[in-house]
């Protein structure tokens, strides 16, 4: 049984996190062009960390093995290396994100369907869908809340 805790992410170990992220991302969204994994890798590292609250799953030796972000409730990212994926670590942290962070919403890309299905099988519902993504690419959105949590968002 693999152990890791989850904790803080420091400000020190963003470059580790976007190293995370874009692996997490080569490995899931395929429908992602090269173009925009480079688009987004400096804005993640500069602009989206800070704006989220971070939390990373790490081995027995410290070692980032996924981490999450969270603003007003909502889960902003959930990335887990791929090396990783499969052991429980996303599992993990998004239980954390609820019970700890008190995520009541989740924004998934469409196309993303392995991380739809993960979602809807730990208690969200799609509740919307936007055409384009936040940067305003044609990647939709769906807007996913937690079926335990709708009728407390007003």
């Amino acid at each position: 049984m693999n152990t890791y805790k989850v904790d803080i992410a420091q400000k020190s170990e963003y470059p580790t996190l976007v190293e995370v992220w874009e692996a997490s991302v080569r490995a899931t969204h395929d429908f992602l062009k090269e173009e925009d994994i480079r688009y987004f890798r400096p804005l993640i590292l500069n602009t989206y960390l800070d704006a989220v609250e971070l939390r990373c799953a790490r081995d027995g030796q410290g070692t980032v093995l996924g981490f999450l972000g969270v603003a007003d409730h909502n889960l902003e990212m959930l990335f887990i290396h791929p090396d990783n994926r499969g052991t429980g670590i996303g599992r993990k942290l998004l239980q954390y994100a609820i019970s700890e962070m008190q995520v009541q919403k989740v924004d998934v890309n469409e196309q993303n369907e392995q991380a739809i299905g993960f979602y809807l099988k730990h208690g969200f519902e799609v509740v919307g869908r936007s055409e384009l993504d936040a940067s305003g690419k044609p990647y939709p959105i769906l807007h996913m809340e937690l079926k335990s949590c709708k009728s407390n968002i007003k």
